[in-house]
């Protein structure tokens, strides 16, 4: 018999969610990519959340989603400039659950929405099968330096849909 998946909900992010996303943020980098990045590349990563206040600030210039369980943050994903996710963080207790699929397709639907042709992420090793599962194509491998450690990950591309209106004629005249 099938479990049933938690009840996640999404909402904008609010200011104070700022402390409990970096807390995501690390222990998503801690207990999710330790297969792909050593203990050094890890908290190299990690230490770019240790400034609370520009960590929120840097969310708060994107439109960053929050997945939320029982009124609580969980996992959060950000746009950039409409074309480009610059983040996706999910806490491990709530990985491989459905909750990046929720946040990644509201992205996707936000972006052609405001009329976004592409979407660009640079994925990390471990996301990237994730992203390749949902049609974005490597384009580019990247390297990242981080409190002196180099990073790897590969900028991947996907092509939109075009947005539809009403009976289903296209947008993009």
């Amino acid at each position: 018999m099938a479990q049933a998946r938690p009840p996640y909900r999404m909402r904008p992010m609010l200011p104070a969610d700022a402390p409990q996303l970096a807390d995501i943020f690390r222990a998503s980098i801690e207990g999710l990519t330790e297969d792909d990045y050593s203990a050094e590349q890890q908290k190299a990563w990690m230490s770019s959340a240790e400034d609370v206040p520009a960590f929120a600030a840097r969310l708060a210039a994107q439109l960053t989603l929050v997945a939320t369980l029982a009124e609580e943050p969980v996992a959060f994903a950000s746009l950039k400039g409409g074309d480009h996710i610059e983040m996706l963080y999910v806490h491990p207790e709530a990985a491989r659950q459905g909750v990046a699929t929720m946040l990644i397709d509201a992205l996707e639907k936000l972006a052609g929405a405001r009329g976004g042709k592409k979407l660009t992420v640079d994925a990390s090793d471990t996301a990237r099968d994730f992203f390749a599962g949902r049609g974005y194509q490597p384009d580019r491998r990247n390297s990242v330096l981080r409190a002196g450690e180099w990073l790897s990950n590969t900028t991947m591309v996907k092509t939109l849909a075009a947005a539809t209106g009403q009976g289903g004629a296209s947008n993009d005249n």
